[in-house]
């Protein structure tokens, strides 16, 4: 089976000797909207580089339905990229910007002409064809961007933290836009971000990568549910991370013995050994917060294990979201964010709570 994108052990080490990229391993298939996220530094940008021909690779193999390209230039890849700066021709029009790429490769003027325009038509931005781009807004920037991207036919569209220069709103709006695109197109999108929500929001998969090396590959649901290491489970979301030892696993269920007594999850796939170092994440969204007095039998009985005291540092509200962080003696306070209703007008600073969760909520991650 021939995939639109294979990267093979790719890594990529500098003159000075600097590691950027360590045994990179992803497959990407036909109509996938990949995005690669992590911190500044963590090799996203260099990966997509190197799939673009804009960087060389130190080892490894990088296919293109099931073609090696490693040596194949830039300009020759099946592939077009769009940067954060959008890199726009100021002297040339809109209409101008859209066609170069078909210049470079020498289309036919008919054919070349009835492209442009087609792309033009479906991102809305005929009527600007003929203005120069530094009289235009970001939004339509960003649009030409896709139009040039688009108008070369890529198999693969690659884009580096496109939406960075807009602002909030003008963002989540080219956000959905680019969504209903890519789905309409079927063109493979990968695409690299520092911002959680957008590759939340967009993406198949995410690829989280830390110092060089891919530390989880999921859908984005499952990855801001079941972290598999604890840097992720520390970079995505809102986690409360518990640390403590396995003393049970059982039928995917796990125990750990923690400062606060014996707290249980899920172990969601892994196998720990008794004895292991390990935390539970559980996501801010899926701790409820109880009365201090509410009984051991009854929490048992709904949420299958004990709860932990806490005290009520702050309580804060945005929307209709609320956010409580709730201290827990030595470890950092734990966030809980629930919608206003559930919990309106129950709590106060300074107020001793309990804090439990379903047992399936907490995932075990192992040191």
């Amino acid at each position: 089976m021939s995939y639109d994108l294979e990267l093979i052990n790719v890594g990529k080490v500098y003159d000075n000797g600097t590691p950027a990229v360590i045994d990179f391993n992803l497959i990407v298939n036909k109509g996938e909207f990949i995005a690669f996220l992590g911190p500044s530094g963590c090799g996203k940008t260099t990966t997509l580089r190197m799939i673009a021909g804009f960087e060389s690779i130190t080892s490894g193999d990088i296919l293109i339905r099931g073609k090696v390209i490693n040596d194949q230039p830039a300009e020759q890849r099946p592939t077009a990229m769009i940067f954060q700066n959008y890199a726009l021709f100021p002297h040339m029009s809109v209409r101008e910007n859209v066609r170069f790429g078909l210049d470079v490769k020498k289309i036919a003027k008919p054919e070349r002409d009835a492209k442009v325009e087609r792309i033009l038509d479906k991102l809305g931005i005929t009527d600007i064809g003929d203005h120069r781009p530094d009289r235009l807004s970001g939004g339509q920037k960003q649009r030409i961007a896709l139009a040039r991207a688009l108008v070369v036919e890529p198999d693969i569209l690659l884009l580096d933290e496109p939406l960075g220069a807009l602002d909030a709103n003008l963002r989540k709006s080219i956000q959905n836009e680019l969504k209903l695109l890519q789905r309409r197109l079927g063109v493979t999108f990968v695409f690299v971000t520092h911002a959680q929500s957008e590759a939340l929001a967009l993406s198949d998969r995410i690829v989280v990568m830390n110092a060089g090396r891919i530390e989880q590959v999921s859908a984005p649901y499952e990855l801001y549910t079941r972290p598999k290491t604890l840097f992720v489970a520390k970079f995505i979301g809102r986690n409360a991370l518990i640390p403590g030892r396995v003393v049970a696993f059982e039928g995917g269920g796990v125990t750990l013995d923690t400062m606060f007594g014996q707290l249980v999850g899920s172990a969601h796939g892994q196998t720990p050994g008794v004895g292991d170092a390990a935390s539970l994440a559980v996501p801010a969204e899926a701790i409820d917060v109880l009365p201090l007095e509410t009984p051991l039998e009854t929490i048992v009985a709904t949420y299958g294990g004990p709860a932990i005291k806490a005290r009520v540092e702050s309580i804060s509200q945005v929307g209709h979201i609320v956010q409580i962080a709730a201290a827990i003696g030595a470890e950092a306070p734990v966030l809980v964010e629930f919608h206003v209703d559930k919990y309106a007008g129950h709590f106060a600073e300074r107020a001793e709570v309990l804090l439990a969760w379903r047992r399936d909520a907490a995932t075990l991650v192992v040191h």
